[in-house]
């Protein structure tokens, strides 16, 4: 099949979904009020709750939630085939995970801009709102670990990306404080801190002396390094520390300083890269190389497609960022859709240009073979299959391979730090919400929390040993990502369900997607943990069953918890201002 024909197919269901499916949902089941007084105005404090340009709010929310994982996933999943990927990614975002990301920021937007963990105390009670918090913290703390770990893996194996990477940083300081200050437009300061990061990623990528390569400085790949972990480990190391050192500096700053105006940036930094990837598809027009589908696989694509591919179609963290940070942000309450729902469009768009590259980059179906001989071959290098396959693709504009595979991994480092910069945030404000809950004030200091954030993401990157060696646990906690994020999106779906069902509005737009989401996610998990890293070649995984273990366990308690509280006719708490 012709790729072209492929990706115009996709993008035309997306338009689609938006254009009319989206409209329906605003309408007829969450009823936007316009002249509804949104919590960033009740609550403005010039620090979290701060009115915003919706479309400045949807760059920051886009590329909160368009981490490396739609990359990542998809690249993994072409492993069973392109076709089921492609049906997944398509009709889970129109269906799925628009509902899902637009759904958690209208109800955030409705009580107040608090989280989907503190509602849950109103939706299901006390208890489920524990045991959500407490499978929301171990989630947030593994994006921590995985993107981490992504994004270091990154600046060892592109060193050209590292400059322009940070570069971006002090830009972003510069329109924050100008647009916020000075009330002048972001629009153009972005775009021209853009075009200073590409600039510089050219200048890198020809000029050896502007790549920031530790491994060569340490002797090469045989060199000692520090604290004898050898060269590799030892750059790996280091880059952990710089980026949690930056991501709490970054995750307690203000918003308006550094997290709105580097998303806006990243913003159009994606539409670049979208644009440089379907459009060096059009002038390169390659074949689809890679099978429809592996009945060779050694093992099964149903359930286990639906937790591979998590952000791409559903995410149960864009929940988090939905309810977490960027209802606290929403100028007015019509901005939901477009900030909610297109997002998760932007986010799918991302996630089939992602199987395209990978399914157009072999030459054959042979060597696409011999690449994705297995599924751990898949889990491997998918993510590299990725960079090269965008770099072809990027020929197709007559960009330089090196220029291009510099940006494509600029591109997706960006995208990871935002929602590492994120994710560290929610924990942080999740482990306040802890310390209030259990009266314990220390934890409600910013600061403190930070640490806590910090430092247990840290620990759990570099500690664990896996098939790599030292700084193996994003690597290993990769497989658990996934499932972890679908159950946070099936909870979610259910205490919207839940809420819309109170209100008197029909909720199978939530109830349907709910229950195929949990069915596989809980199937799969439930063949992962007990069957899998309970015991496996002879030992256990440890790390993976504890983990694992712990959030099955929660999870069921809060479906039946939930279950009661949906076939209830009681009213859960809520005001007559949120009954409107």
């Amino acid at each position: 099949m012709n790729a072209i024909a492929l990706a115009a197919m996709g993008l035309f269901i997306f338009v689609l979904g938006y254009r009319f499916y989206s409209k329906f949902v605003a309408e007829k089941i969450f009823k936007l009020d316009p002249n509804y007084v949104t919590p960033a105005h009740r609550f403005k404090d010039g620090v979290d709750f701060v009115p915003t340009n919706k479309f400045v709010l949807w760059g920051h929310h886009f590329t909160s939630v368009a981490g490396a994982a739609p990359i990542l996933g998809p690249a993994i999943a072409v492993y069973w085939g392109w076709l089921p990927a492609v049906l997944w990614v398509v009709f889970g975002t129109v269906f799925a995970a628009g509902v899902h990301d637009f759904g958690t920021l209208a109800l955030s937007v409705r009580n107040k801009g608090q989280s989907v963990g503190t509602l849950a105390h109103r939706l299901i009670g006390q208890r489920g709102k524990i045991l959500f918090l407490f499978i929301i913290l171990i989630l947030v703390l593994m994006v921590n670990a995985v993107f981490a770990w992504v994004i270091a893996n990154l600046f060892i194996s592109y060193p050209a990306s590292v400059i322009p990477v940070f570069i971006q940083i002090p830009l972003a300081i510069w329109i924050g404080y100008a647009a916020y200050k000075r009330n002048m437009k972001m629009l153009i300061p972005s775009l021209i801190a853009l075009a200073v990061m590409y600039g510089v990623a050219v200048l890198s990528s020809q000029v050896e002396f502007l790549q920031i390569d530790l491994v060569r400085y340490m002797g090469g790949a045989e060199g000692a390094g520090i604290f004898g972990l050898g060269a590799i480990s030892s750059a790996f190391f280091i880059w952990i520390v710089v980026l949690m050192v930056y991501v709490y500096i970054a995750s307690t700053l203000p918003v308006w300083k550094l997290l709105q105006p580097r998303d806006f940036i990243n913003s159009h930094q994606l539409i670049v890269g979208l644009a440089i990837l379907y459009l060096g598809l059009l002038f390169t027009n390659p074949e689809i190389t890679a099978p429809a589908t592996n009945p060779g696989a050694d093992v099964s694509w149903f359930p286990l497609l639906f937790i591979t591919i998590a952000c791409g179609a559903i995410s149960g963290f864009h929940g988090l960022v939905s309810s977490g940070t960027s209802s606290k942000q929403l100028d007015k309450e019509t901005d939901a859709r477009f900030v909610g729902y297109l997002g998760a469009v932007g986010e799918g768009v991302l996630a089939l240009i992602s199987i395209i590259a990978v399914i157009t980059l072999f030459p054959n179906r042979e060597e696409f073979s011999a690449s994705y001989s297995s599924f751990a071959d898949a889990s491997g290098g998918g993510l590299g299959n990725f960079i090269e396959g965008a770099t072809v693709l990027a020929s197709g504009l007559l960009i330089p391979g090196s220029v291009a595979s510099t940006i494509v991994s600029i591109i997706v480092v960006s995208f990871a730090a935002t929602t590492l910069d994120t994710s560290v945030r929610l924990m942080r404000y999740i482990i306040s919400e802890l310390g209030v809950e259990y009266k314990v004030p220390q934890l409600e200091k910013k600061h403190v929390a930070t640490s806590i954030a910090v430092l247990s993401s840290t620990a759990l990157v570099i500690l664990p040993e896996g098939p790599n060696g030292f700084g193996s646990g994003g690597y290993l906690l990769w497989p658990l990502f996934g499932t972890a994020n679908q159950l946070l999106a099936g909870i979610s779906l259910l205490l919207i369900s839940i809420w819309l069902r109170k209100l008197g509005r029909n909720y199978m737009i939530t109830i349907i997607p709910m229950v195929f989401l949990m069915f596989m996610t809980l199937w799969a998990m439930f063949q992962q943990v007990f069957l899998q890293w309970a015991w496996y070649n002879d030992q256990p995984n440890t790390l993976l069953f504890v983990f694992g273990a712990i959030i099955f366990v929660f999870t069921l308690w809060i479906i039946l918890t939930a279950a009661q509280a949906l076939m209830s006719k009681s009213n859960p708490g809520f005001s007559d201002e949120d009954l409107k």
